[in-house]
């Protein structure tokens, strides 16, 4: 009796744990089926760091002499601040100088660390350029709205600690460091221009920024009429971001809706909203931050909007709004142009430029 009563016992035990174990896998198969498996800064994955640093070594290895002078900087020059979306002179190798084999290297990089969708935005805001060269009357080489005037600027050495890289544009800048095995990818800023191209060109109807835009009207419109009250700071929009290209973006309070007062329906279209954003990088760097937002509470991120409530482009239209958590500020603009032309824009507010993880590196005693 007492060895049949043991031998139930193990087989209870057994089919206790079996269960637990295929609950355990079925929770992870969900998560991995949604894409929604968070990392944390405490679980960090380097695997993207080491990637990040071979991939950029290996360009660098590709670059002459003269390119590697204007492409390599100490990791605390002051041009790494220097960020900018306009048409400009950039310092770094640009696309135009560069021979087929190390423009593959180069587009390797940010192919890396963004998402294949993020990747894919990146070609396209590069390719618009050949768009405005059409809608403005300009010629075939001409050197202001030029797809091969994008820059990359390598600070520090690959590998060490910290180094990082950014490429940059005409609404395209991208900033990638590298500090402790953990990648950081703030300031990061993607326009358009057209934000819809109307335009008879084999580009015709693109809208790059889709998903920023729609789900944000789509939210905007949801709101009762109580909620409106929080959520609108204007009717009129401003004609640049707030945070433009600061150094450090700050802004002196959070405005809008909270999502905690927002509808369970609502919840999700925001997280939406703001996954449209992560989803441009690496998965690594999504979740991470992703995991950032979970521990300052998603709860308290607000949602804010000015400007027209409608998605009309014409004289004098615009909208913008904005995203703002405890930690993390993305702004959106669409004014120029009629109501066509976007600015978006991912700020960290404690570590843009890898700055707080930098400043913990060096609490540490590190060099």
């Amino acid at each position: 009796m007492w060895f049949s009563n043991k031998i139930d016992m193990k087989r209870s035990f057994i089919i206790i744990v079996f269960l637990v174990n295929v609950f355990i896998a079925g929770v992870s198969n969900d998560s991995l089926a949604s894409g929604n498996v968070i990392g944390s800064k405490q679980n960090k994955d380097d695997k993207l760091a080491k990637e990040m640093a071979a991939v950029v070594a290996t360009f660098l290895k590709s670059l002459s002499a003269e390119q590697l002078a204007e492409t390599k900087l100490p990791y605390d020059d002051p041009a790494r601040f220097d960020w900018n979306f306009t048409p400009r002179k950039r310092k770094g190798v640009t696309l135009k100088t560069m021979s087929a084999g190390q423009r593959k290297v180069a587009m390797d990089m940010i192919k890396l660390v963004l998402s294949q969708e993020g990747y894919h935005k990146a070609e396209q805001i590069i390719d618009l350029e050949n768009v405005l060269r059409v809608v403005e009357t300009r010629p075939a080489n001409d050197t202001y709205r030029d797809p091969e005037n994008f820059a990359f600027l390598v600070f520090g050495e690959p590998g060490s600690d910290p180094w990082g890289w950014r490429v940059e544009g005409h609404h395209l800048s991208l900033h990638f460091s590298s500090i402790n095995g953990e990648v950081t990818y703030t300031p990061s800023f993607m326009g358009s221009n057209p934000g819809n191209v109307l335009a008879d060109v084999p580009q015709k109807g693109l809208r790059i920024l889709k998903n920023e835009e729609d789900f944000a009207f789509t939210l905007l419109q949801s709101m009762d009429e109580k909620q409106l009250v929080k959520v609108l700071l204007g009717n009129t929009a401003p004609n640049e971001m707030f945070t433009s290209n600061s150094r450090k973006a700050s802004l002196e309070k959070m405005e809008g809706i909270a999502m905690a007062e927002m509808t369970a329906a609502q919840k999700e279209t925001f997280k939406k909203l703001i996954l449209a954003y992560l989803q441009r990088y690496h998965v690594t760097l999504k979740n991470q931050q992703w995991a950032e937002l979970e521990k300052s509470g998603l709860e308290k991120i607000h949602f804010a909007w000015m400007g027209d409530q409608k998605n009309v482009i014409g004289s004098g239209q615009g909208h913008y709004y904005r995203i703002h958590g405890p930690t993390f500020l993305i702004e959106f603009d669409n004014t120029q142009n009629g109501g066509n032309h976007i600015h978006s824009v991912v700020r960290d507010l404690t570590s843009d430029f890898g700055e707080d993880l930098l400043k913990m590196h060096y609490e540490k005693g590190h060099p």
